[in-house]
């Protein structure tokens, strides 16, 4: 039930209030206020309006409304207060039972992996490890650990398996015929856009409208878009204001300037505190040894070292990940995911919470790497990294591999991408699905890495930017569909699901 519009409003600011009064912002804003006491411009008698005109003029006051619209693009609009709190993380209960299943499998493989190599989840390192992994920090990948026994956890074709079997049940007994004629592998009826929607959200990517990437190519002489939207840039960094960043990056962001504007988008400030932070999961890496410590090592192995691109960062990977993995605040998450933290028990003490840890907060998926990747080429700074890569984690790629029915959500993701194409390239879709190769097995794992691996780095940093810019996924189904057009004539030739992936590669 939505709430009437006042009283959604003074929700939402309750809400945000309570977040930013356990925040450093908030100790640090208090602190400023005091220290202007001393200030002779501030009076007595005009004291309250005099301490705003202070934070205002010294960047304070920028530096709250960031924090507010940071908390407003994250975390979802409050609910009716009568709604279980379980709605907050998925409102539809067929979809919180199939995400919780699909947790409990991969749970009992990570498992039953620990039994077969007789290899407990978590455990203290010797000292002689420790300081041996210390003085390697920075050259991880030189080890070759055996790692013959460990497998991924889930491949992406597992998880689209699980996605495909997805059903309403309210829908199956009495079938709507509007749905019966969707005829992709997604059965579920979740409202996507369709393209006039998509046209006025996306309003920016117009054609009538500059786009870095392609209006500063050799054809238009680039003083006409580039020149102008890099001062645009400097001007926007200059104001410190993460809104106008968001809309910025709309239109693609120059290279020189993107180091510094997502973090302003994401409202990281790299602040001692943060590096502090960052050290301590270093330390807890140092001092414990993970099962999931493995799997992080063979996945980096299978995908970056093999990557021309990638195998230059494989130490920062290793760094950010495992770090990573050990990271308890990205649980805060879990209020407005679908996904429940995975939990084990301290043995012999199975079932009793309070012996219950959350292990590991995050369980490792071989997409992860390609998402951390094409970071370290705008950072090298590992805390800067890391922050990086953990907002843009809990902000978006979470989505990618939780079952939800949010927008940016990957089932949703699946149904808009078969809807388009299925609405606007009707004959390629059936031809493809005649010959068994249903698009979405192709585009899956395109979407499911956020195109990671896929694009060269330079064109996927671009997409990157449109996905912070318009704080959505969606963008990753428009794409996936525009590749299907752009290949249409060769695909309508394919008589396989194998010559079919070969022609759009």
């Amino acid at each position: 039930a939505m709430l009437d519009p006042d009283s959604g409003l003074s929700l939402t600011i309750a809400r945000i209030v309570q977040r930013l009064k356990g925040s450093s912002l908030h100790s640090q804003l208090e602190r400023q206020a005091r220290v202007s006491l001393h200030k002779p411009e501030i009076k007595l008698e005009s004291l309250k309006e005099d301490i705003k005109d202070f934070l205002k003029t010294s960047g304070w006051e920028k530096k709250l409304q960031n924090a507010v619209y940071s908390e407003l693009n994250v975390f979802p609009s409050p609910c009716h207060p009568a709604a279980p709190p379980e709605h907050i993380k998925e409102p539809l209960a067929y979809m919180r039972k199939a995400q919780g299943s699909w947790e409990k499998r991969i749970l009992k493989s990570l498992n039953s992996m620990c039994t077969e190599l007789g290899i407990p989840l978590a455990q203290k390192r010797p000292v002689n490890e420790q300081k041996e992994l210390l003085n390697k920090w920075n050259e991880m990948g030189t080890d070759e650990p055996d790692l013959s026994l460990f497998r991924p956890v889930y491949a992406p074709k597992d998880f689209l398996e699980v996605l495909m079997n997805l059903r309403n049940p309210n829908y199956e007994n009495g079938e709507q015929p509007s749905f019966r004629n969707h005829l992709g592998l997604i059965q579920v009826p979740l409202k996507v856009k369709d393209i006039p929607e998509l046209k006025e959200d996306f309003s920016e990517l117009g054609l009538n409208i500059g786009q870095l990437g392609i209006d500063d190519s050799a054809q238009v002489p680039p003083e006409f878009f580039e020149n102008e939207h890099v001062r645009v840039g400097q001007k926007v960094l200059a104001e410190q204001d993460s809104a106008a960043a968001q809309q910025y990056v709309r239109q693609g962001c120059p290279t020189a300037l993107r180091a510094d504007l997502w973090p302003l988008i994401l409202n990281i400030s790299n602040q001692p505190e943060d590096i502090l932070y960052y050290e301590q999961l270093k330390s807890n890496v140092i001092q414990h040894d993970l099962l999931v410590d493995s799997l992080i090592y063979k996945d980096v192995k299978l995908t970056a070292s093999n990557d021309d691109y990638y195998f230059v960062f494989e130490d920062y990977l290793y760094q950010v990940l495992l770090c990573f993995s050990r990271d308890t605040s990205v649980l805060e998450h879990f209020t407005y995911s679908s996904a429940t933290p995975p939990k084990s028990y301290i043995r012999g003490k199975l079932g009793m919470e309070e012996y219950a840890v959350f292990y590991p907060p995050n369980v490792n998926y071989n997409s992860f790497i390609l998402s951390v990747a094409p970071l370290c080429f705008l950072y090298h700074e590992p805390s800067k990294l890391y922050q990086v890569f953990r907002e843009m984690y809990v902000r978006f790629f979470f989505r990618l591999h939780s079952i939800s029915s949010h927008a940016s959500g990957i089932v949703s993701l699946c149904l808009l991408f078969e809807t388009l194409l299925q609405t606007h390239l009707p004959q390629l879709f059936y031809h493809l699905r005649e010959i068994g190769a249903q698009p979405l097995r192709i585009s899956f794992k395109w979407m499911v890495r956020a195109f990671s691996g896929y694009l060269a780095t330079d064109q996927l940093l671009l997409l990157w930017d449109r996905i912070l810019g318009y704080n959505s996924l969606e963008i990753l189904a428009v794409l996936a569909a525009a590749v299907f057009a752009f290949r249409a004539v060769n695909l309508m030739e394919v008589t396989s699901l194998a010559a079919a992936e070969v022609s759009i590669s």
